[in-house]
This record gives structure tokens, C-alpha cells and sequence, in this order.
């Protein structure tokens, strides 16, 4: 049984998302500040996904999920208030794996966890013989589902990790937002480009930092993106 970290400081509606996935066969566990989240992520490796909200005492989401990420790629969906597209941008930049505005419909809530954990159990069960990959200086190990630059951790959400291994596994192909978009979310493509976007400049950012003497993605300006020569 999947385990479930509900961080919310409302106690009824922690109580009844908890209620909620529990009856969907899922074991949840509850935080109601952000400290208390960021020190059970940190403790607990057994955690399958977090929902996280924004606003917490002690601690606010943004803080959270920034720390978070220093240390771990568990997926983690943002419920938030705050609907200003803006917001769903900095959170996804700071590396969250999907963003839900309240008030939200429970329904729309599991399909989303499914959908999360489905890809980032498709990061991690990989099929392909092929357990590294390796282009310049960065290295995939699908074995543990990481990446290193120069022996350094390079710490990626899960969608990120997936488009670096769909383009390390074609080398040399050009792949259009949708071609992307659809091998990696696995859902259709409405010509939205924010979300990709938004996942470059993440991943570029996050390699230029343990190395930035080499361009590793390529934009083709009118078509796509491709790993750099």
C-alpha cells in the first residue's frame, strides 16, 4: 500500500483527504506545519507521494518544497488557494510535480495522484536493458532512478528525469513540445507551451549549476528542443 504524506494545516480538510484515500486503499499520514513535513520527508523513505499545501504555519509550502528538494524527488502535488497562473509557475520551477487550486474536487484529486504516481513508477521500473545513460558529463543510473554531473547529485522531479531519459535515449532526435509533452505526461497536447517551457529552464538551470562550461539542451527555435552538439 502506497503511503501518503497529506500536509495541510486545516484540520477538516487534512481529515478529509486522509478519509478520502484511505478509502481508496491508500495509507496516508499528516503533517500541519512545515516543519513537521520537511522532518518526516527527511525520516521517512517509505513516502509515495506528498500534497502540500501552500500556506502553513511555521514554515510556508514554497519553503517546504525548496528544501524538499535539496534533498528528495518524492512527487509532490501542490493544493493551493492561489490561482494566479504565476503561482502554478513557481511551483512547478521549484519542483512540483502538479498543481491543484482549491476548492477541489476529490475525484480530480485521486486522478491526479494516479497520474503522478504513475509516471514516476515509470522512472523507476524502467523496462530498457539499458541501466545507464550517459551524454557529456551527466549520467542517468535507472537503476536508482538518479542523475550525477561530475559525480555530483543532480536532484530532479520526476517529470524532469523523464524528459532528460527520453531525450538521452534518442540522442539524436529533435523532439517537438507536443512529441514531448505526450511521451511524458502521457496526456494530449493543447498547444500550452508554459509547462514545458517551464521544465527546460528548470533542468537547464539545475545542470548549469554543477556544470556550466557546456550547453547540454538545444532550442530549435519553431520546432523544438534537442540535446546539444
Amino acid at each position: 500500500m502506497k503511503k501518503i504524506l497529506v500536509v495541510e494545516d486545516d484540520k477538516e480538510i487534512n481529515r478529509l483527504i486522509r478519509d478520502y484515500l484511505s478509502e481508496n486503499q491508500y495509507d496516508t499520514i499528516s503533517a500541519e506545519n512545515g516543519l513537521d513535513a520537511v522532518r518526516i520527508i527527511r525520516e521517512d523513505n517509505g513516502i509515495s507521494l506528498v500534497i502540500l499545501d501552500l500556506m502553513l504555519p511555521f514554515q510556508s509550502g514554497d519553503t517546504v518544497l525548496q528544501k524538499v528538494r535539496e534533498f528528495s524527488d518524492v512527487p509532490i502535488i501542490i493544493v493551493s488557494a492561489k490561482s494566479m497562473v504565476q503561482s502554478k509557475i513557481d511551483a512547478i520551477r521549484m519542483g512540483a510535480d502538479d498543481y491543484i487550486t482549491k476548492p477541489f474536487d476529490l475525484d480530480e484529486l485521486l486522478v491526479r495522484i494516479e497520474a503522478v504516481l504513475r509516471r514516476s513508477e515509470n522512472k523507476n521500473n524502467n523496462s530498457d536493458s539499458q541501466s545507464t545513460l550517459k551524454y557529456k558529463k551527466l549520467i542517468l543510473d535507472r537503476n536508482s532512478a538518479s542523475a550525477s554531473i561530475n559525480g555530483n547529485t543532480l536532484i530532479l522531479t520526476s517529470k524532469e528525469y523523464a524528459i532528460l531519459e527520453l531525450m538521452l535515449q534518442n540522442p539524436k532526435k529533435l523532439f517537438s513540445k507536443s512529441n514531448l509533452f505526450e511521451s511524458v505526461w502521457h496526456e494530449p497536447y493543447f498547444k500550452d507551451d508554459t509547462t514545458i517551457k517551464v521544465h527546460m529552464s528548470n533542468i537547464r538551470n539545475k545542470i548549469k549549476k554543477l556544470d556550466d562550461a557546456q550547453e547540454y539542451i538545444e532550442t530549435v527555435w519553431g520546432m523544438g528542443y534537442k540535446l546539444a552538439d
